[in-house]
């Protein structure tokens, strides 16, 4: 468990670069957990109420003003704040299961990592806007250039276009996936990691497996 954070044993977090396949395991997840009869809750950052989610919007829209990183991360961290307050923590204490699609590892590879910005600043929000840390996440990982084949097909199939962070080159993406296999290295007690490059089938058996395992050793 790191400093300061109170980790959560029913909140499991999904983390990934873009095209990944994470609602993919989060919809296999959840059916799983519905199955056993348990209440499930799932959500995403930035976003996951309807104020965190118009703060995604500001920080997803693609706008003509440049975004500082350092408004980014405190974006980011402010719509978490609420996301947690407003919905994690009350969802939790009633004996629920939370799955997000996206947590704090995020900030720490995208704005971390790959804008370069002070892990321990991070750190330190993390602390005390956030308070908590999930008690699995599961990182999909997969090279760069297979997963923007994904978000290119995605986006023609829904006639959708990149969204602002979505818009980086490919470097900037390579950043993110080191960042999230070094923050995979320094919690291997939490992080489990899942080759999201296979199909969908054998991706979201990988992580039912996780799962399955995780939960056999709360007992």
């Amino acid at each position: 468990m790191s400093a300061g954070l109170q980790r959560q044993p029913r909140l499991i977090t999904l983390e990934g670069g873009e095209g990944a396949g994470k609602s993919t395991v989060l919809h296999a997840l959840r059916d799983a957990l519905l199955q056993e009869g348990c209440e499930v809750v799932c959500t995403r950052e930035p976003g996951g109420t309807p104020f965190a989610e118009r703060i995604r919007g500001l920080l997803l829209e693609a706008g003509d003003e440049p975004v500082h990183e350092r408004c980014e991360l405190l974006l980011m961290f402010a719509a978490r704040a609420q996301h947690v307050q407003q919905k994690i923590l009350p969802a939790l204490a009633r004996g629920a299961w939370v799955i997000s699609d996206r947590f704090t590892d995020s900030s720490y590879a995208y704005q971390g990592a790959a804008r370069s910005m002070d892990m321990g600043f991070i750190a330190e929000l993390e602390r005390r806007a956030v308070g908590i840390e999930p008690g699995l996440t599961l990182l999909l990982d997969i090279d760069v250039t297979h997963a923007r084949q994904r978000t290119r097909g995605r986006d023609l199939l829904n006639g959708q276009s990149p969204d602002r962070i979505e818009r980086e080159r490919d470097d900037f993406f390579e950043r993110v996936r080191a960042g999230f296999l070094v923050r995979a290295q320094q919690h291997p007690e939490r992080i489990r990691l899942v080759d999201a490059g296979a199909d969908q089938a054998t991706v979201a058996a990988a992580a039912l497996a996780a799962l399955t395992h995780y939960r056999k050793g709360m007992k």
